[in-house]
């Protein structure tokens, strides 16, 4: 299945991100697709909401960090970039199979950067910017 939306702000991203609880109830593994700045983060606020995980202020891009995990009652969420990752060997160090659990979602940003990660992902989510605040969004599952 193929989706695709326009959003024309970040509030409008984020509010998308919040009608996607079905299509990503756990587990899922799901590949955030985007140049820098395309708006992956801002879509993840909006998710971790309506899985009641976090605040969408309390959501950060987890570029330093790599991973952030947001807990809810309906899902554990797990944010992950990985940019500054580039080898399989610096990829399986993050332990991300032992993330993956029935009540988990990985939400893994920069994962097509590796091929094993693009065959086991459930969903890939596609983001580009559209103008100065508009994002177009495609969603393959």
């Amino acid at each position: 299945m193929t989706r695709e939306i326009t959003t024309h702000s970040a509030e409008e991203t984020i509010a998308f991100g919040r009608t996607l609880t079905q299509l990503l109830a756990p587990p899922k593994l799901v590949l955030l697709r985007g140049d820098l700045g395309a708006g992956k983060t801002t879509l993840v606020k909006g998710i971790a909401a309506a899985f009641e995980a976090a605040e969408e202020e309390d959501v950060t891009s987890p570029t330093f960090t790599l991973v952030h995990e947001y807990c809810g009652p309906r899902a554990n969420l797990y944010h992950i970039d990985l940019y500054r990752v580039d080898t399989p060997r610096e990829l399986e160090t993050l332990g991300l199979d032992d993330l993956r659990t029935e009540g988990s979602i990985l939400l893994i940003e920069w994962g097509e950067k590796f091929p094993r990660l693009q065959r086991e992902r459930d969903v890939e989510i596609s983001l580009e910017r559209d103008g100065e605040s508009g994002r177009r969004i495609r969603i393959v599952s």
